[in-house]
Formats: structure tokens, sequence, C-alpha cells
């Protein structure tokens, strides 16, 4: 693909319009699965059709996700995630009060949603070739905020650089490949006081 995909950073706005746990859910999926509509999204959900498309529309006003017209018709809308990264600093919305409700809830949301993905995996039928090649561990280090900072723009050139070779979007040669999630945190540890 040659469309510039962007970077989407959260405001104020956009974070209270996304701080919805069924919100973060649609999200996931069309994330993971591609553009879907309404009907399908609220079966796999467990939600009703009206419900979803009324989460839906509030997404796409906030630029989160827009209509698929390729694939719609008069009567079924289809709807796809916007070509674009998103990220939130928390940073900048700790100080207003007003802002921290919206982004419990949403980062609350995006941790439930990274775990369940690996639990998810692990509980799916997988052959032992992709069990071997799946990869959840933890690492400890000590790091300076300015040595964290390097080790996270290192990791995420690797991941551009894979990413550029095996775009999700686009449709790939390498048979037997499937799409792979990519999860990566990295923050301090607060030890207790020893005494």
């Amino acid at each position: 693909m040659t469309e510039d995909r962007g970077h989407k950073q959260f405001d104020a706005r956009s974070l209270r319009a996304i701080a919805h746990p069924l919100r973060v859910r649609i999200m996931e999926l069309l994330w993971l699965d591609g553009a879907a509509t309404s009907t399908g999204l609220a079966k796999r959900l467990g939600e009703s059709s009206g419900t979803v498309s009324w989460h839906l529309r509030h997404l796409a006003e906030h630029d989160f996700i827009e209509e698929d017209v390729e694939q719609g018709t008069k009567r079924e809308r289809w709807w796809r995630m916007k070509p674009h990264s998103m990220s939130v600093e928390p940073a900048e919305f700790l100080a207003n009060p007003d802002l921290r409700g919206p982004l419990s809830v949403y980062l609350y949301e995006q941790v439930q949603t990274v775990s369940n993905r690996l639990t998810n995996f692990l509980s799916e039928d997988w052959d032992a070739e992709w069990l071997r090649a799946a990869a959840a561990s933890d690492s400890r280090l000590r790091l300076t905020p300015e040595k964290l900072k390097e080790l996270n723009e290192e990791v995420a050139a690797v991941i551009d650089r894979f990413r550029a070779e095996n775009h999700p979007d686009e449709a790939c040669s390498a048979e037997g490949s499937e799409i792979v999630v990519v999860q990566y945190q990295s923050f301090p540890h607060r030890s207790p006081e020893r005494s």
C-alpha cells in the first residue's frame, strides 16, 4: 500500500469518545479482522445491532473508523479502521481531573484487550509449528528514562521493518502466513522500600 497511514494522537475529545468498553471491543475486532457490518459485530459481541450501529457512528464521527464504501450496499454498511496509527500519552491527561476517568477506562480496557489476545491464542487449536514460533516472555532491565526510550525506539524500528515487508492489509503470497499480533509493553516497576 502506498497510502500514507499517518498518526492520530488522542486529544481530550477523542479520549472521551473512545473511553467506552464496547467501543474498545469494536475497534479491536475491526483492527484484527478487518471491515465488518454492525450486524456481524453485534453477533460477535452479544449486543443488539442498533447499539453497535450507534457506537460505530460515534467512532466514525471522531475519526477512528470509516465506512468501507467498496463493500457496502444501500441496505448494508461496512465499517473499517481508518488507515492510521493511534496513541495516547497518559501524562498529557493526568493533570486534568475531568480526564482521569476517561483515561482510566480506556487504559483498563486496553490492558484487558492485550491480556485477552494472549489468552485466546493459548486456548485455540494451533499446530506445533505456530506454538513454537509464538512468544510470551518477561524481561527485567535496569534503565534510565533515556535508555528505556532508546529501547522502545529500537523495538519499534524492528517492528516497522517487518510491517513494511509483510503488511497485514495487503495480499500476502507467503503460503501458511497468518495475521500476527505483536504486543510489547515497557514500563518501570517501583520496588517497595528495602529495610
